[in-house]
């Protein structure tokens, strides 16, 4: 690979790099606000949903850090 292909990739590892922080902020901030709802209100539907977003924000911090890991593997390795 290149290196103007490798400099592409360590701009787009960066770009996910900027993902996951917004990602992780966000469902910091979803996870938070679930913690101070009323057991009754985290245990209902709002609850649930709230929930449910927390966990797919979870699953695509990993989905990304692999995704970047991947990338950075391609653009040294080559």
């Amino acid at each position: 690979m290149n290196k103007d292909r490798r400099k592409r990739l360590a701009e787009a590892a960066e770009l996910l790099e900027q993902a996951l922080a917004v990602i992780s902020e966000v469902k910091d901030e979803e996870q938070e606000a679930f913690d101070n709802l009323p057991e009754s209100f985290q245990q209902g539907e709002r609850g649930q949903t709230m929930e449910e977003a927390i966990s797919n924000l979870d699953d695509i911090h990993i989905a990304i850090e692999e995704a970047r890991d991947t990338i950075a593997g391609i653009a040294g390795g080559a």
